[in-house]
């Protein structure tokens, strides 16, 4: 991975970028026209960075140069401090508090008059109170991880230059979440859920089998079981079809 920060898989020691070292200029005709931006990656699987370091970090074609890359809520911290991107793409889901934990910790960055650190969320989930949750927290934009290689370039130039960037269906929800002077109800059931166990929650309504889900989420099916069954326990249901029947009542699904 050259020259970049890495976390070593979902823990390890994050490392980050020389600044001495140079990059071309980019010279490609995907519409970065001569622009560079300087970005750092944050999401707790490595396999996953990897794909989009390659669709992204190509830095003579695309003007993006990856800088930084970390695994969770203490690394992403440090990279983001250390090597000062101009944006950040940033998991929603992260252990050691989310990335409502990095965006509160990063406070002080992002309103830098002089070289603001601007989030870009890039996530599997498209639930409401997840893009309401980081978007409250400070992050530009949202975008779920379908989202096309070229599309996500042209977002993150977008959040670079100061804009609001959302995947299409997502837009909505923070239209309504803002327009309303209410603060929305505690659910205290799913107050009790982690946020990984509201992911597979979500799935497992919408008819995913275990195997669709681990491929989704990136964990083992063994992982999913596991969820699955803290689910269940946390909100004294028996099986998933009670778990669809309860997800669909609270409009999860």
């Amino acid at each position: 991975m050259s020259d970049a920060t890495e976390a070593n898989g979902t823990t390890g020691e994050a490392k980050v970028a020389d600044p001495g070292r140079d990059t071309a200029e980019p010279t490609g005709a995907e519409g970065t026209a001569g622009r560079r931006v300087r970005v750092v990656l944050v999401d707790d699987h490595r396999m996953f960075r990897t794909g989009v370091r390659a669709e992204i970090g190509q830095t003579a074609r695309t003007g993006v140069e990856v800088v930084g890359e970390a695994a969770d809520v203490d690394q992403a911290v440090s990279v983001i401090t250390t090597a000062r991107p101009e944006v950040v793409l940033l998991d929603v889901h992260l252990p050691g508090g989310g990335g409502v934990e990095v965006l509160r910790r990063s406070a002080a960055l992002m309103a830098d008059p002089e070289q603001p650190v601007r989030f870009l969320a890039l996530s599997v989930s498209d639930a409401a109170e997840d893009v309401i949750g980081v978007i409250r927290g400070g992050a530009r934009g949202y975008v779920t991880k379908t989202i096309t290689g070229s599309d996500l370039i042209d977002s993150i130039f977008r959040v670079q230059e100061g804009d609001a960037v959302f995947s299409p269906r997502l837009a909505g929800f923070v239209l309504d979440a803002f327009a309303s002077t209410d603060a929305p109800p505690v659910d205290e059931d799913m107050d009790r859920l982690t946020q990984r166990e509201r992911e597979v929650l979500r799935l497992i309504a919408r008819g995913y089998a275990y195997k669709e889900i681990g491929k989704q989420l990136f964990i083992s099916v063994k992982t999913v079981e596991s969820h699955v069954s803290a689910v269940l326990r946390k909100l004294q249901l028996s099986n998933r079809h009670e778990l669809t029947r309860w997800a669909t009542a609270r409009r999860l699904v």
